[in-house]
């Protein structure tokens, strides 16, 4: 897939950011604990990290992040009221090029979609989705079909049970501060 057919499907910039440690110690307090308030996450960035700031520093530092794009807040049910699926999809070469876009914006915009990516190897674009029952399930792959089978070679999907873990592990913001002390 070439580079401006990838940029046309992220449609976005990666962000442009350098990180401080106050806000590495600000991703880290989220990730543990999304409802922080600014001045709670001001009191925790003096006593854990010996960052003294005030609680409209923080309160900027977060908007301007979000703003960016260093990170994104999303309200995710829990699994207990949805059914959630991988669904992995194969592409017929032969009618992309004219119509990849619809089929991508389908899925894109779908009210099932979850997360969507692209990955590499046969199965080229993957989502998570959630439904309430597996007839939805079924119906969405039918329509999917329906609609874009000239681009969908093959669908695979996949039932997601018992998730375990769905959360942002603060440990990994470590990297970026390992990352910003070696340049």
């Amino acid at each position: 897939m070439n580079d401006d057919i990838y940029d046309d499907m992220t449609g976005s910039e990666p962000p442009n950011w350098d990180f401080k440690d106050r806000d590495i110690a600000i991703l880290c307090e989220l990730s543990n604990d999304p409802q922080l308030s600014s001045r709670e996450l001001t009191d925790v960035l003096k006593t854990e990290y010996d960052i003294d700031v005030s609680h409209v520093t923080v309160s900027e530092s977060i908007r301007r992040m979000r703003d960016e794009g260093v990170f994104r807040e999303a309200i995710i049910p829990n699994e207990e009221y949805y059914i959630f699926a991988l669904f992995e999809f194969k592409f017929n070469p032969e009618h992309f090029a004219e119509n990849w876009r619809d089929a991508m914006e389908y899925i894109k915009e779908d009210k099932h979609t979850l997360f969507f990516f692209l990955s590499n190897g046969e199965y080229q674009w993957k989502t998570v989705m959630m439904f309430r029952s597996r007839e939805q399930i079924s119906k969405w792959i039918h329509d999917c079909y329906k609609d874009h089978g000239d681009v969908i070679a093959n669908l695979r999907n996949t039932a997601v049970h018992n998730v375990l873990k769905f959360q942002t592990d603060p440990r990994i913001y470590q990297d970026l501060r390992a990352e910003s002390t070696d340049q």
